[in-house]
Order: structure tokens, then sequence, then C-alpha cells
């Protein structure tokens, strides 16, 4: 923004040498563009006076507030003139932020570009539901098409990221990894390579999701689904930019469906469905109540159930029972049917026969 104007500038940041930044520093600059971290440890080195300082930019309002930045915010805000223009820039405006700019703002006015947290109407937006398993083989299907022409693909842990950037490669694929635990040399290398086409697709952590312009970005994949719905807006602001077409390609499984619910409700729409061979998902009608079928039983042959399913099915009737014969045809059982009786009828045991000794 500022190539057409004669300032001097220094980028204060994390992970890389402090020695050469002091040394720039001793030149004086006109713009110092900070972590809030970086920009205390040099201060409190005596490397830099804020006496003059006119503007304060505080970019990335919501994320400062999400990881715990603000009381840095605070603390360099205290070292600050009184007397200065300060500036909030956020995707994604909140009650939290309005309270945070009432504490470091007077009078400020607020300009909105979109309703807060709306994606840009640039980017086709579609949501796929496959199971864990099938993530992986549609996220590659979907690189090989044609008109991928470089895509971010986001992960939500940095464990994730080196795990589907070495299959990406095995598969492959022109692939770089970006997170917050590289060190800051390797990932402006990656960066560069990526911008420069040298690489086609870059797996990353949300470290990407905010303040990287990629000219002629196409796609952006997320493979997880963001766990706070802000991150989404952010994540697929990175396509579809300078009022060029970009297309922003969700891969969810069932369990990550409520996050998807939070998204919907927080830019207020749906995000169409699209089956994983492509075609869109068909709006649901709602489904009649089944019929009960009728069952012709014959009176006294079988009983009507309800099943489980709710169909009325029929159960037959047990075999019937062999026909008794009448009484008068029926064999008799008597003594003289069964022959002679050896027992009590005819003889008395010997043992029986015995006299009875009686005492006194």
């Amino acid at each position: 923004y500022g190539k057409y104007n004669k300032l001097s500038m220094a980028l204060l940041i994390g992970g890389v040498s402090i020695t050469d930044q002091q040394r720039v520093l001793s030149t004086g600059v006109d713009v110092l563009i900070a972590t809030p971290g970086r920009l205390l440890d040099l201060f409190e080195r005596g490397r830099i006076l804020l006496a003059g300082v006119k503007i304060l930019v505080i970019d990335e309002a919501d994320r400062m507030l999400d990881m715990g930045f603000i009381p840095d915010v605070e603390r360099i805000v205290s070292l600050l003139p009184p007397m200065r223009q300060t500036l909030f820039f956020s995707a994604t405006l909140f009650d939290e932020i309005r309270r945070l700019a009432d504490a470091f703002l007077h009078n400020p006015k607020e300009v909105r570009v979109d309703p807060p947290a709306s994606p840009a109407e640039t980017v086709d937006q579609t949501l796929s539901v496959v199971s864990s398993r099938a993530k992986g083989k549609l996220l590659r299907e979907q690189l090989g098409a044609e008109a991928v022409k470089n895509a971010l693909i986001f992960c939500n842990r940095k464990r994730d990221v080196d795990t589907l950037f070495r299959s990406l490669k095995r598969s492959g694929f022109s692939t770089g990894a970006l997170h917050g635990d590289m060190d800051q040399g390797s990932r402006t290398e990656t960066l560069d390579s990526f911008k420069r086409g040298d690489i086609r697709f870059l797996v990353a952590t949300d470290v990407a999701g905010r303040g990287l312009d990629i000219f002629g970005l196409s796609h952006v994949f997320n493979y997880d689904v963001p766990t706070h719905a802000e991150d989404y807006v952010h994540r697929i602001g990175r396509t579809g930019r300078a009022g060029h077409r970009g297309r922003a390609i969700t891969i969810a499984t069932p369990e990550e469906t409520k996050f998807v619910d939070a998204i919907e409700r927080l830019i207020g729409r749906k995000i169409p469905r699209v089956e994983p061979d492509g075609a869109p998902v068909a709006a649901a009608a709602a489904p009649a109540a089944p019929a009960t079928p009728t069952v012709d039983i014959e009176p006294k042959r079988g009983r009507r159930r309800k099943a489980k399913d709710g169909e009325t099915r029929e159960i037959k009737p047990r075999g019937k029972k062999a026909e008794r014969a009448p009484k008068k045809d029926r064999p008799t059982d008597t003594p003289a049917s069964r022959g002679p009786v050896v027992g009590m009828g005819d003889h008395v045991p010997a043992f029986m026969q015995r006299p009875v000794k009686r005492d006194g």
C-alpha cells in the first residue's frame, strides 16, 4: 500500500533474529508492523520510542481477543500518547470486540463493508458429508479435478497437517505444509513457493486463515470443519478476492455436523450439500406415514400382531392336534386287558406274613 510513499518500514515478529531487527530500528523508521510480544520485548530493551506515535492500527482484533493478546495490547496502548488515531480491523465484529473498542477508542465511527461474518458473494460454497475413512479419498479425487488450479487445505491440528501433507506427497501431489510449530524462515520459504506456483497445494492450520493474500487462489478446502464458526469466514476469504471467483469446499463427517450448524447460524444461510460424486443433494420431502397393509385372515385361524417396524403381520395358527378317537372306541385299560398282575392283588409277600413280636 505504501510503495509510492517514501516511508521506511520495519517488520517485528518472533521466530527470527532480533539482532537484525534492532539494526533496522537503529536508523529510525516511519512504520512498525509488529506482533505484540516482539514489540514489547524491543521496547523493554530500549530499542523503540513510542512517544511520537500518531496512528495505532489493531488488525484481526477478534483474533487478538481469542488468543489472549489483550493484556499485551492494553500495555502497548498505555505506552502511546493519548492524542492519536486508533483503528480496529476485523472480519467478524461481536459484542466482545465492541467492548474492547469502547475501552481503547473515543467516540469511534463504525465502517462496514459487508454485514458482520458474511462470506464474499464471489465464493461458491459446498459441503459434502462422508465417513472419516472416506475423507482422504474424496479430497484426492477433488484435487485431481482440472478446475483446481491451486488450493489451501485447512486442518484443525498441527499433527493432522503433517499427516495429510505426507499422504498427499505419497499420492504424487505437489504439496507444502504450514503451521505454527515451523520456524519463521521455513514458513516464509513455503509460503513464497506457494505464491510462485512451485507447489500447488498448501496444507495449513488457521495460521494461514488470516492476513494471507494469494493472488488467483482458486480453491479452499476445509478438510476439518473449524470448531469456531468465525474461522470459517476467514478461511474461505482467502479465495474469491478482488472480484475473482473462488470455491470453498468443506468435507465433514457426521460427527462434525454440529460445527456446520454453528457456521450456518453465523453466516445466516445453508451451505449447499453435494454428494461425494458431485451431484447436488435434493431437498428431502417429508416422509409419508407408512400405510398399514390389510391382511385377510380367516376367523379362528390366526391372530394379528403389531411388528416392531409398524407393519401388521399375521401369525399362523399352530398345527392341529391329532383328532382323538371317540370315547366308545378307545381301548379299555383293565387288569384283564393287561394280563395277570404279580403283586398285592394275587399274593402277599412273605415279609408281610411274619409274626410281629410284641414287647411284654
